[in-house]
């Protein structure tokens, strides 16, 4: 087993989406009527009626997903930031599992459009207490905005895991994790999400996880826990040219224009392309 360094760049909340297999479920099944709303905007030959922007079902139609759907319940709603919700979810399915690093396909009744959110708890929460949380940013988009304007208490979704690495498992692609550098960009401080979380981690494992925080339109005070990790301003060259390594490997996590930005600055660093990864959602 190698040990490597591991670098994540990251703007706002890691939203590492993925999902969906483009087939109709049967609608006699418990969850069917909600299934196939998912699809109610297909035509009968899979083509889609509209010249709108791609959806997660479309962009996500050809990646795996487990074929286990469980109904969930809004157990806890918490304003993380001003722009930025967590949910608390009770899962109904006991066989219904998954790993750091996947996703859920968000099905929601009454609301034909499916989200696909990022799990920002752990797998031992689902196991020890059958709850998994949900980090969701508010934009115009129905799920969303759903969870923004009208999920309470006890509102029932349905969720389905879609599988990050499924397809490595069993070949022998282990490696021993060396250190783990995050850089992790936003608006201001308030939208660092889960920074105490964070702050713990370095605390917990000095050596091993470090963070860099960026602000980019700070107005108000940095809180002295924070000061010594903020950096005002963008993430730059200089501050990733310092990992540069043949054993690092690079995460990077935003919107497409900072994916792009960050990719070209790891470009004109010299780092190869093999070991840069990033997913576009926005």
């Amino acid at each position: 087993m190698m040990a490597r360094a591991t670098i994540y760049v990251g703007c706002t909340v890691p939203q590492l989406l993925r999902g969906a297999q483009s087939r109709i479920f049967p609608s006699h099944s418990p969850l069917g009527v909600l299934r196939h709303s998912a699809f109610c905007y297909c035509t009968g030959n899979g083509t889609i009626k509209s010249k709108r922007k791609m959806d997660h079902l479309e962009r996500t139609a050809n990646n795996f997903r487990q074929e286990v759907i469980t109904q969930a319940k809004v157990c806890g709603i918490t304003n993380e930031s001003e722009t930025v919700k967590r949910l608390r979810l009770a899962i109904a399915n006991k066989d219904f599992t998954f790993k750091a690093g996947q996703w859920v396909d968000f099905f929601i009744p009454g609301v034909s459009v499916v989200g696909g959110f990022s799990i920002c708890s752990s797998p031992g929460l689902l196991e020890r207490e059958g709850i998994l949380e949900l980090a969701v940013k508010h934009t115009a988009h129905p799920p969303a905005h759903w969870i923004h304007t009208e999920c309470t208490l006890d509102s029932e979704v349905a969720l389905r895991v879609g599988d990050l690495h499924g397809y490595q498992e069993g070949k022998g692609n282990r490696h021993k994790l060396g250190t783990a550098k995050l850089y992790y960009s936003a608006k201001n401080t308030s939208e660092l999400l889960f920074k105490k979380n964070i702050l713990g981690l370095m605390k917990a494992f000095p050596g091993k996880i470090s963070c860099c925080f960026h602000v980019t339109q700070q107005r108000s005070q940095i809180c002295k826990e924070l000061q010594p990790h903020i950096t005002e301003g963008r993430i730059s060259e200089k501050d990733l040219e310092k990992h540069v390594s043949n054993d690092t490997s690079w995460y990077i996590c935003g919107p497409p224009p900072m994916i792009e930005s960050i990719s070209k600055l790891l470009t004109n660093i010299g780092v190869p392309r093999n070991r840069v990864f990033f997913e576009k959602w926005w």
